[in-house]
C-alpha cells in the first residue's frame, strides 16, 4: 500500500508517521515539503506520490486566530481537502481526513451523531465544515473522522498548556460549562491504522470514550502529573475569547464501533498515557 501523509510534523501526524509506516511505503510530507495554500503544490505532490492512500493530518487549528484570519483558514481546512480530493479521484485513492466536533453548535442535549446537521460557532468550524462538503461532493473514496478536543505530548495543546501554567501560577482558572471527549493523538493514530486494514469508508465520529469538562480535564491532568495546583470552575461567560465554542462537544462513536469494530480508550485512560509519553 502506497501512503501519503501530511502534517507529518502536527501532534497527529507525528504520530500517524509511526503507526501508518508497517502498512506500506510510506511518503510523510510536513510544512517545509508542502503547503496546503499551494493547491498546485498540492497536487504535483499527489502526482509524484502516486498514492493508494492520502492521509490529511494539516490542519489550521488555532480556534481563536482563525476569527482574524478567515482566508488562511479556509485555505486549509477547505480548499486544501478539496484539491486533495480531487486528485485522490483522479488516482483512484482514498482520502483520510480529520475533522471536528466544532462543526456542531452544540446545544443538542445529548451526543451528536453523525446526521445531526452542523451549525458551526466559529471560523475554524466553518472552515472544516467547509473541507467534509469538498471532499464528499468530488466523488472520491473518502474516509472523514470527526474527532473532539485533540492533544498529546507534543504540540501545542490544552495539555501542554495547562501542565506550564499550574508551574507558572497559583491557580487555573477553567471553564467547567463545555462538555466533551478529550482525544489523544496516539489513540487517533492507532485507531487511524485498525481503519485502513478493515477498509472503512464513510463519515465517522470518533473520540475517546467517556466525557469531562475542561475544568475536570485540567483537575486531572495536573493529579496525572503530582502538581497541585488548585483549578477553579468558571464558566463561559468568565473566559471571553474571540471565538465562540459549542457547550456539548459530545460525538455519539456507536457507529463506527458497529460498523467497523473500532472504539477509542476511555478518556482517563488516554490521559494516563499521554502522561507517561510527555515525561
Amino acid at each position: 500500500m502506497r501512503i501519503l501523509l501530511t502534517g507529518r510534523n502536527g501532534q497527529v501526524g507525528g504520530e500517524l508517521n509511526k503507526t501508518l509506516a508497517p502498512l506500506g511505503e510510506l511518503t510523510a510530507l510536513g510544512r517545509a515539503e508542502l503547503d496546503l495554500r499551494d493547491a498546485a503544490g498540492v497536487r504535483d505532490a499527489v502526482r509524484a506520490a502516486k498514492p493508494e492512500v492520502i492521509v490529511n493530518a494539516a490542519a489550521y487549528t488555532a480556534v481563536d486566530r482563525a476569527e482574524a484570519e478567515r482566508e488562511a483558514a479556509f485555505a486549509v481546512n477547505a480548499t486544501a481537502p478539496g484539491v486533495l480530493a480531487e486528485e485522490a479521484k483522479r488516482a483512484g485513492a482514498l482520502l483520510v481526513h480529520y475533522s471536528t466536533d466544532y462543526v456542531f453548535d452544540g446545544e443538542k442535549p445529548a451526543p451528536y451523531v453523525e446526521e445531526d446537521t452542523p451549525n458551526p460557532l466559529n471560523v475554524y468550524g466553518a472552515s472544516k465544515l467547509a473541507g467534509e462538503r469538498a471532499i464528499a461532493a468530488s466523488g472520491c473514496r473518502y474516509l472523514i473522522l470527526r474527532t473532539s478536543w485533540v492533544y498529546g505530548p507534543r504540540g501545542s495543546n490544552f495539555f501542554l498548556t495547562m501542565l506550564r501554567l499550574a508551574r507558572e501560577k497559583p491557580e487555573l482558572r477553567v471553564v467547567d460549562d463545555q462538555v466533551g471527549a478529550p482525544t489523544s493523538s496516539l489513540e487517533i493514530a492507532r485507531a487511524t491504522a485498525q481503519l485502513l486494514r478493515r477498509d472503512a469508508q464513510g463519515l465517522y465520529h470518533m473520540s475517546a470514550a467517556g466525557e469531562t469538562s475542561w475544568c475536570r480535564f485540567a483537575r486531572a491532568i495536573l493529579k496525572q502529573a503530582g502538581m497541585t495546583t488548585p483549578v477553579v470552575a468558571i464558566r463561559t461567560e468568565d473566559y471571553p475569547a474571540p471565538a465562540r465554542r459549542p457547550r456539548n462537544s459530545r460525538l455519539d462513536c456507536s457507529r463506527l464501533r458497529a460498523d467497523c469494530g473500532v472504539s477509542l480508550a476511555p478518556w482517563e485512560e488516554q490521559l494516563s498515557e499521554v502522561t507517561l509519553a510527555a515525561r
